[in-house]
């Protein structure tokens, strides 16, 4: 994956992008929302319930910058560019 900072505006075709990948990724087996926050932590987009949402968005965002840290430690030159979360009963 090509990680890349989206503009505060995203183009027609980036969004249509968008919504195909959260609709392929919610017709899932065992997905329970979606969930998009910014790099703050701030949720851009949610399927959950407003408390779930910023509930989740918190945790997230902690486990995200630990991720990425990783990925860092491991090849500076390299960055994370998404994380999926499955549990045994969840996605």
């Amino acid at each position: 994956c090509a990680c890349r900072s989206l503009p505060g505006s995203l183009l027609s075709q980036d969004m249509a992008d968008v919504e195909e990948t959260l609709k392929r990724i919610s017709s899932h087996k065992g997905v329970i929302g979606t969930l998009i926050v910014n790099s703050q932590g701030i949720p851009i987009r949610s399927t959950l319930s407003d408390e779930d949402t910023f509930a989740h968005a918190a945790m997230i965002t902690q486990l995200a910058s630990k991720a990425r840290r990783m990925v860092v430690d491991l090849d500076k030159d390299d960055d994370l560019c998404f994380l999926r979360i499955r549990s045994n009963k969840h996605e």
